[in-house]
């Protein structure tokens, strides 16, 4: 009886492993864009968190003030890398959560 309980787990892990990875390359292939404050800056990601795609705004190019460009660039950034990661955990998340991953 162990045995059939071990062949049924193995069954259930190679479900669950094709089916995460199913949902993973649906990720990959979804895109996220990340906004500057004003959206004068937006960057477009891949699910995998590849950068696809930087959109500047005119306005957004101040040659007195370069600082400012590179604070919206990375604000753009940093919120597509934060939309992909929130996908990433509410579709992944089910298969890691307790796992300690």
């Amino acid at each position: 009886m162990g045995n059939m309980n071990m062949g049924n787990m193995m069954k259930q892990m190679k479900q669950m492993q094709k089916k995460m990875a199913e949902e993973q390359q649906a990720l990959n292939s979804q895109t996220f864009v990340g906004e500057s404050p004003e959206e004068l800056v937006r960057a477009t990601f891949s699910g995998d968190r590849r950068l696809t795609d930087v959109d500047i705004d005119p306005k957004a190019i101040d040659p007195d003030d370069p600082d400012m460009l590179n604070d919206l660039v990375m604000a753009a950034v940093n919120d597509g890398l934060a939309k992909v990661e929130k996908a990433t955990q509410d579709t992944m998340g089910k298969y890691t959560s307790g796992l300690g991953l």
